[in-house]
């Protein structure tokens, strides 16, 4: 009869293991590395990204936008040139010939200029406010202005402005301060030759 090994259940267990550990052994898993190699070639493949910058063509010149102007012009705005009354000198020569009856007509007209009279020239217009509370005004533009006179009074100090109109009415202002800078004033903006008419001087 042949013999037959008898082995117990510890060796079979022992020999079962070292089976499946050559087994193992001898069949890799194969996995892991194709994960890492195409993890690796799809991370290889990627490329920097560019942008692409579109510019105008240089021979064309910028569009460029400019704010709106109103439609409507403002109003022009009147400035002063001169604002005052009659030269106080007018009134201190007349207060000292005042004494004497025959001139006495003359002061009391002096005190009415210097207290209830004045006179206003603007880019727009020439105005002269007179009266106790200034209710008398007239005005009137340098457009209907033809020609303009000056009349020195005393030594030249002040002056009348004789004013003449284009219907021939004439603005006479008596004792009117810088009266030779405002009489050239007139004719520039009535745009009539600055040349002033001036005569010698008439007492005062």
């Amino acid at each position: 009869m042949a013999s037959t090994s008898l082995l117990s259940p510890a060796a079979i267990a022992t020999a079962a293991g070292a089976t499946s550990i050559t087994h193992h052994s001898l069949h890799p898993s194969s996995k892991l590395p194709v994960r890492n190699l195409l993890f690796k070639s799809i991370s290889g493949n990627k490329r920097p990204s560019s942008r692409l910058h579109v510019s105008s063509p240089t021979d064309q010149p910028a569009a460029t936008t400019t704010p709106a102007q109103p439609s409507s012009k403002s109003p022009k705005e009147e400035t002063i040139f001169f604002d005052g009354g009659a030269h106080y000198g007018d009134l201190l020569a007349n207060l000292l010939l005042g004494f004497t009856l025959l001139w006495l007509p003359l002061t009391l007209a002096a005190v009415s200029r210097a207290f209830f009279l004045r006179y206003r020239f603007t880019n727009l217009r020439v105005t002269v406010i007179s009266g106790l509370t200034g209710q008398d005004r007239s005005d009137f533009s340098y457009k209907v202005i033809k020609d303009v006179q000056v009349v020195p009074r005393f030594i030249g100090e002040w002056g009348d402005v004789i004013i003449t109109l284009k219907d021939e009415t004439k603005v006479d202002l008596r004792s009117v301060p810088r009266f030779r800078e405002i009489a050239k004033y007139c004719l520039a903006m009535a745009e009539k030759p600055v040349v002033l008419k001036e005569t010698g001087p008439k007492g005062f």
